[in-house]
């Protein structure tokens, strides 16, 4: 048996390592790679060192975290602000910035921080940095990150700070199981985040997240010499994977800065610069801070790698709000490791100040080595010429001027590309819920000129050559895209309704014309003004958007061919009594009585209620189980009088606990 506890904690990640695959594989594949035996004798011995040392590691077969999925994520305030660093791209302000002080060097990860909270030795709290002031508690995902250690053999309180981050290759492994090329992530930072933040902790458990811890905040009774190294090392020794880092002084920070350089293209872990911290707590404590950076550390960023090529042409991207955007293409040059061949121009002012023309010279980067961007011009020919037409409907160009940024807009109202959100709210998940149809998706569609009005998405198989040798696409896609949209065209009349995208017109009361109108169409949009705001929830105002959305006589006939392609489901009248009527619920935090807050809300939209998800003076009742807490919507709540019941005072109103255990 291992001695040192360095090499013990070494041989339990080591074990996991086989231990892990062999799991997976026995119980989800239905196979083995090792046998009974050597799992059983591989399992005692993982057991046995989580006894000696008193650390337990994420993903250990000896424990059994369960999911959970959540309503929302709470939010807390953290003890002290978080700040962000001051930064610098010059290694000689690096070295005049630690003086004579030994320092320690390591990655600027390019995560999510988290602040984990230990007591007894357990995982009690973990918290995201959010505005640096307050934050979200993510616990129940941190617990399925693959390395947090869930138990620790240190028993008093414990609070460290660290980056969650989603490894390159997890992220590609990710990106490569979605088809859609729209519709995959853009870098592993976006992906992590919401891997993070997820309410179904069972989703983050499949993305992989890792977390490397880069600060002690605090930790009573143990004597680190007054060193940050000593303070990482000893949350080695806990279990915790620490950042990886170098000791350094004013003389060895250039090299240590260069290989730290070399290593970047490889390391499996996205990062986007360095941080040199004072490894004298005592000292750098006593630095203070200013009102936005600590003066204990400091961010250092890479220099810009800066490539010059040649721009070809200037392609012209319309946006659903009217905007044009250069878009320069140039010869592909590699930056920071990819071939990068296009960088938005941003706006007509821009454009202009670089004086761009086809054939030009210039200089690209990568801002914050992700976003390619033009540095320079060195023709500066400035012969492109501002397109008096549209480049998706050939309409009418001009050129507005707002606060002395010059931008090109499309003037015809009737423009596809001004319609990519209503075709999005109309395949949304609450609407048609068209699976495979992202808003980048329609917005091919529509510059390719397949969809010009609701009708037409269900006539996409016209176009199937076409579509599957687009990029991201492919026969499997378009095959999965065509049986989304035959499924899709089965649906209810309330979420064609709020599909249309009638002004202040949500699925809820969508639901509430179909109920007063007995689901009869054709009288609910020939209504009168009076007819209409007798409906619950239906004032002057959302009548006058529904009479002035079917006097358009496009609209009445884009909708006549929408549902021409849809079998509208006839859902039952409720046989319930309408004890709800004219009341209005808000349903927040978990739910124990119901599958889900959905369950809920149809619980009270069948008698007769609506259930929003703001807390306003037209609310009736805040329904939340944590009666007492102090949410924001509990307190908006209390400050409007509104009643705060819970789940069983709810059941209660019905007259019978119905869904109680």
């Amino acid at each position: 048996m291992t001695k040192n506890k360095d090499d013990r904690i070494w041989r339990m990640k080591a074990l996991l390592a086989e231990l892990l695959p062999a799991a997976r594989a026995y119980y989800q594949e239905s196979r083995e790679i090792i046998s009974n035996l050597e799992y059983d004798r591989l399992y005692d011995e993982l057991l046995e060192l989580e006894k000696e040392t008193g650390v337990i590691l994420a993903g250990s077969p000896t424990q059994r975290v369960g999911y959970e999925v959540l309503s929302e994520l709470p939010k807390e305030a953290h003890e002290s602000s978080m700040l962000s660093l001051d930064k610098t791209k010059e290694v000689a302000s690096l070295q005049d910035w630690l003086g004579d002080q030994p320092g320690v060097l390591s990655w600027k990860l390019d995560g999510l921080t988290i602040v984990l909270t230990y007591e007894g030795g357990e995982l009690v709290k973990a918290v995201t940095r959010g505005n640096g002031e307050i934050g979200e508690v993510i616990t129940n995902n941190a617990r399925v990150f693959v390395n947090v250690p869930l138990r620790i053999a240190y028993e008093g309180q414990l609070i460290l700070r660290g980056e969650a981050v989603i490894k390159y290759s997890d992220f590609e492994r990710i990106n490569e199981e979605i088809e859609d090329v729209d519709m995959r992530y853009k870098n592993p930072r976006n992906l992590c985040s919401g891997s993070v933040r997820q309410l179904n902790n069972e989703i983050t458990a499949r993305r992989n997240v890792n977390f490397e811890a880069f600060m002690l905040v605090k930790a009573k009774g143990v004597d680190f010499h007054n060193s940050r190294k000593e303070q990482w090392e000893w949350l080695r020794r806990q279990g915790f994977d620490v950042v990886d880092y170098r000791e350094v002084t004013r003389e060895t920070l250039p090299s240590a800065v260069e290989a730290f350089s070399r290593e970047v293209s490889s390391s499996d872990l996205p990062s986007d610069g360095l941080v040199l911290l004072m490894d004298d707590i005592a000292y750098g404590e006593s630095l203070g801070r200013t009102a936005k950076f600590p003066r204990n550390s400091i961010a250092f960023k890479w220099a810009d790698e800066i490539r010059e090529t040649r721009l070809t042409e200037i392609e012209w991207s319309a946006s659903r709000t009217g905007l044009i955007n250069p878009v320069a293409i140039f010869e592909p040059v590699e930056l920071e490791g990819t071939t990068v061949s296009r960088a938005s121009v941003h706006n007509i002012s821009i454009m202009e100040g670089l004086e761009l023309g086809e054939g030009d010279t210039i200089t690209v980067y990568k801002a914050n080595m992700i976003i390619p961007q033009i540095a320079e011009n060195l023709t500066r020919s400035g012969t492109i010429r501002i397109p008096e037409i549209c480049p998706v409907c050939g309409g009418q160009t001009e050129i507005r001027q707002v606060n002395d940024v010059r931008s090109l807009y499309c003037t015809n109202p009737g423009c596809q590309a001004k319609k990519i959100k209503s075709f999005t709210l109309l395949v949304s998940r609450d609407a048609l819920n068209i699976d495979g149809l992202s808003e980048a998706t329609l917005e091919k569609f529509i510059a390719a000129g397949f969809i010009h009005e609701y009708a037409d998405i269900f006539h996409l198989d016209c176009h199937q050559e076409a579509i599957v040798e687009m990029e991201g696409f492919g026969q499997r896609s378009f095959d999965n895209l065509m049986a989304a949209i035959r499924t899709a065209s089965q649906t209810t009349l309330p979420r064609m309704i709020y599909g249309l995208g009638i002004a202040g017109i949500g699925l809820a009361n969508a639901k509430m014309l179909c109920r007063t109108f007995h689901s009869d169409f054709s009288a609910m949009r020939s209504a009168e003004k009076e007819e209409l705001t007798e409906v619950d929830g239906i004032g002057e105002v959302l009548a006058d958007a529904w009479i002035g959305y079917f006097a358009s006589e496009e609209n009445n006939r884009q909708v006549d061919g929408l549902l021409a392609e849809l079998t509208i489901e006839q859902e039952p009248e409720s046989q319930e009594e309408a004890i709800f009527a004219g009341k209005v619920f808000v349903i927040t935090g978990s739910v124990e009585h119901f599958a889900n807050r959905k369950e809920l809300q149809a619980e009270i939209e069948k008698r007769g209620g609506k259930a929003t998800g703001s807390v306003t003076t037209k609310t009736s009742y805040l329904i939340n189980n944590d009666t007492t807490s102090n949410s924001s919507k509990n307190k908006k709540a209390k400050e409007l009088g509104i009643p705060i019941i819970s789940e069983l005072d709810f059941l209660d109103m019905l007259g019978g606990n119905e869904h109680a255990d």
